[in-house]
């Protein structure tokens, strides 16, 4: 079981989609069964475009610290200035949705290098934050306006520019932090990886320390095969409501106090095999194991120390990709 374990949360670390499938042994949450029997995911089958909505955008920061806006063409908001982002079609991987994004809009070629934020609301719309480099094309200019955008231009300051909306704000921020403050650790690149899911799904890495030992233990769940927790991400609820209810099952209305830190990877279906995700998450206790009691069906699992030693590098604040729920 030791070295199952220790690939699985290596690869984790990495970034990469786990080899196996963990997903046929899914926790169903008590609240999301209203509507099917017990035991059994909810009936809600992700599908672009319509019961789902995946959107991506991209903050890109050149060597003057400036950043790539784009001038709206769209009638509702025509002349705002806004952030390259838009929808991921069916079909396509995150990746090509954001370069295609840029190019529509600016007129440029991005080489993203890194996710740097995700947010989620309502448990079916989620926004993945890119950035990188340009390494082609040309910026859009006015005599080149189309229904994507009117123009791209580079700016250092947003606030000489009418904004089509103020969310792009933290948005920017988190750009500027992770491209340009040098003196802060930040978490490595990641990028999403493709691999089947036919459902919305949020897999747990939740750590806390033996008393007795001080050695680093992770969750399992106390299966013939022991994977990391898991539970399908109700579509009719906010992540943290999600979260709260998974944690509430395994540790019982007294749960102690936890910090979910961020993503360690993301698992994009990209129309193969459904048009799902898998967001891995990682939470910790500051409390040690022995005054975290345990109610549901999971055992704590003790990490070998290089292991142990990679995933607490990853606890401290800016070291993983931070997961932003909007509601």
């Amino acid at each position: 079981m030791s070295d199952f374990i220790e690939n699985q949360v290596q690869s984790l670390l990495a970034g990469q989609a786990l080899e196996i499938d963990d997903t046929h042994n899914v926790h169903v949450l008590a609240n999301d069964t209203t509507d099917v029997k017990s035991g059994q995911l909810t009936s809600h089958i992700p599908i672009c475009l319509k019961t789902v909505t995946y959107i991506v955008a991209a903050v890109v920061i050149n060597d003057q610290g400036e950043m790539l806006m784009m001038q709206e063409a769209k009638a509702s908001c025509s002349g705002k200035w806004y952030l390259p982002a838009g929808r991921v079609e069916k079909n396509e991987d995150l990746l090509s949705a954001v370069k295609r994004e840029v190019l529509e809009e600016t007129g440029l070629v991005l080489a993203p290098t890194t996710l740097i934020l995700a947010e989620c609301a309502n448990g079916t719309w989620f926004r993945f934050v890119f950035t990188g480099n340009i390494v082609g094309g040309n910026l859009k200019t006015p005599d080149q306006a189309n229904e994507e955008s009117l123009q791209a231009c580079w700016v250092r300051n947003i606030n000489d520019l009418p904004l089509r909306s103020n969310d792009i704000i933290y948005l920017l921020d988190r750009g500027k932090s992770y491209v340009l403050n040098k003196t802060v650790p930040q978490h490595p690149q990641l990028m999403p990886v493709i691999k089947s899911h036919a459902k919305l799904l949020l897999r747990l890495i939740v750590t806390s320390k033996k008393r007795a030992t001080n050695r680093l233990h992770v969750l399992l769940s106390d299966t013939e095969r022991y994977d990391l927790p898991t539970c399908e991400i109700n579509p009719n609820r906010s992540l943290l409501s999600t979260l709260h209810s998974f944690m509430t099952e395994i540790f019982g209305n007294d749960v102690a106090q936890h910090k979910p830190h961020g993503l360690l990877s993301v698992e994009f279906s990209s129309g193969q095999g459904g048009d799902g995700l898998c967001l891995t998450l990682l939470v910790s206790f500051k409390l040690p194991l022995e005054d975290v009691p345990i109610i549901g069906k999971y055992i704590w699992h003790e990490l070998s120390e290089n292991i142990a030693e990679a995933l607490e590098a990853r606890l401290p604040r800016n070291m993983t990709v931070p997961l932003k729920v909007v509601r």
